[in-house]
C-alpha cells in the first residue's frame, strides 16, 4: 500500500479547501488536498459575500478569479409582492469590499484548483477519505479512489473543508442535530433566455412568497441562472411529480418570475437538499479543525455559506501552521469562540427572517437610512465587527426595532 507524508491534509477542494491550502503552501508548507469529485462538478453555494473578496485576495487568489469574468454582485434584492428593499454593499457600515461575485460554482471552484495546481499545490481528485486515526502527534488517513485503490496518508494537522461531505463528522462521530427549523431547498440551473437586458438582468433577488418560503434567483455571466425555492421540509414536500415538474409549479407562484422561466430549458435535472442546517459537537480536536459546511450551515437566505467556508478555512490554515511552528495555539480562544460569533450573528438573522422580524424591517417604509447601513453590513459578511450595533446587539436589536415598527403601525391604524 502506498503511503506518504505531508505535514497538512486538506480535505476537500472547494473554495474553503483552496484558500487554507494556498496560505499553507505560500506559508512554506507540505500540503496534500484530496477531493472526492472529478472537477469541474455542480455544487451549490453560488452567492458570495464581500467578505470572502478579503480571503481570495490575502491568499493570492483574487486575480485569477476577477480574469474569468463572473458576474459581479452590488448588492441583493428583496421583494415581497410589491414591495422590494434593495441593499446596496457601497451603502453599508464600515469598511471593507462593496461588491463580490454570482458564480456556478463547477467554473469558479475549477479556476482555483487550476491555479493551485499550476503553483505546485498537490490536489488529487477522484479520492474519498474513507478512515482516520488519530494519534499523539500525527494522523494516519485512508484514501480510496472510485475503483477501490486504497493508500495511506501520514499528516500532522487534518483540515476539513468537505462541506456536504461532512467526513470527519461522519467518521469521528460529531454530527449533531441543528437547532434552526427543518427546511429543505430544490434549485436548478436554467438557460435563461428571456432575461432581461441591463440591470434588471443580473440582480440577485429573494422573492419572498410567504413568510417561510422564498424564491432565488441568482444570474450568471454565462447567460444562465440559477433558482431555487427555500422552504418548510412539509412544504415543498407537497409538491408532487419529477424535481423538475415541482420546480415548475414552484415558478408559477412567483407573479414577478413566472414569465420569464416559464418556458425555459433546465441544465440538469433539478436538485434538492431536505433538512439542509447542520451542526457539530465540535470543530476542532487533537490535530484537526473543521471548517465552513462540513461544521455548520446555517440557510441560504442571506448567502453565508462560502464565506464562513473562507473564513473558518484561512484562520484554521493560520493557526495550524503557528501550531506546526511550535507556538501554542489556544483553539478554544482563537479558533472556536471566533468563528462561533459570526456564526451566533447570521443566525440571529436567520431566526429573525423566519420569524418574520427581519422581513419587517426590511419592507418597512420610510427606510432608516443608518439601520439598513447596519444591517446591509451583515448581509455583506461583516459579521465580526463590533462598531456596528446590528453585530454588536444582534440578539436584541432586530427584535426591538421590529416591535419598534409594530407599534407605529397599530398607532397609525388607531
Amino acid at each position: 500500500m502506498n503511503q506518504e507524508n505531508v505535514e497538512v491534509l486538506i480535505i476537500g477542494a472547494g473554495p474553503s479547501g483552496s484558500v487554507a491550502a494556498s496560505y499553507l503552501h505560500n506559508s512554506g508548507f507540505k500540503v496534500k488536498v484530496v477531493e472526492k469529485s472529478i472537477f469541474p462538478r455542480f455544487v451549490i453555494g453560488e452567492s458570495l459575500l464581500p467578505r470572502c473578496m478579503d480571503h481570495f485576495e490575502e491568499v493570492d487568489l483574487l486575480q485569477p478569479l476577477k480574469d474569468f469574468g463572473f458576474e459581479i454582485k452590488s448588492g441583493a434584492r428583496f421583494m415581497r409582492g410589491e414591495e422590494i428593499c434593495n441593499f446596496d454593499f457601497g451603502k453599508k457600515h464600515g469598511d471593507g469590499w462593496d461588491w463580490t461575485w454570482q458564480v456556478p460554482r463547477a467554473d469558479f471552484d475549477s479556476v482555483l484548483t487550476d491555479t493551485l495546481i499550476e503553483r505546485g499545490v498537490d490536489i488529487v481528485f477522484d479520492h474519498a477519505v474513507i478512515d482516520v486515526n488519530i494519534e499523539k502527534e500525527k494522523s494516519i488517513i485512508t484514501i480510496e479512489d472510485s475503483k477501490g485503490n486504497t493508500s495511506k496518508i501520514t499528516a500532522k494537522f487534518i483540515i476539513d473543508s468537505s462541506g456536504y461531505g461532512r467526513v470527519l463528522p461522519r467518521l469521528l462521530d460529531l454530527e449533531k442535530p441543528s437547532p434552526l427549523p427543518k427546511h429543505s431547498s430544490i434549485f436548478a440551473h436554467v438557460n435563461d433566455k428571456n432575461r432581461p437586458e441591463g440591470e434588471e438582468g443580473t440582480l440577485i433577488t429573494f422573492d419572498v412568497l410567504s413568510q417561510e418560503t422564498w424564491l432565488w434567483v441568482i444570474p450568471f455571466s454565462n447567460g444562465h441562472t440559477s433558482i431555487g425555492l427555500v422552504g418548510p421540509t412539509e412544504y415543498l414536500e407537497s409538491f408532487t411529480g419529477s424535481n423538475e415538474e415541482k420546480i415548475k409549479q414552484i415558478i408559477k407562484l412567483s407573479k414577478y418570475y413566472k414569465n420569464r422561466f416559464e418556458d425555459v430549458s433546465f441544465d440538469f435535472e433539478p436538485k434538492m437538499i431536505k433538512n439542509y442546517s447542520k451542526s457539530v459537537k465540535q470543530i476542532y480536536g487533537k490535530g484537526y479543525a473543521l471548517t465552513g459546511n462540513s461544521a455548520e450551515f446555517l440557510d441560504p437566505v442571506f448567502s453565508s455559506g462560502v464565506t464562513f467556508a473562507t473564513e473558518s478555512a484561512l484562520l484554521a490554515a493560520k493557526l495550524a501552521a503557528k501550531e506546526l511552528r511550535g507556538n501554542q495555539v489556544d483553539w478554544e480562544k482563537e479558533y472556536y469562540d471566533y468563528i462561533k460569533q459570526g456564526v451566533a450573528v447570521f443566525a440571529t438573522y436567520v431566526k429573525e427572517w423566519y420569524t418574520g422580524n427581519l422581513q419587517k424591517i426590511f419592507f418597512h417604509r420610510p427606510e432608516n437610512p443608518e439601520i439598513k447601513k447596519q444591517i446591509c453590513a451583515v448581509l455583506a459578511g461583516y459579521v465580526w465587527d463590533q462598531t456596528n450595533p446590528f453585530v454588536k446587539n444582534h440578539n436584541r436589536l432586530v427584535k426591538t426595532v421590529a416591535k419598534v415598527i409594530d407599534m407605529e403601525t397599530a398607532e397609525q391604524k388607531a
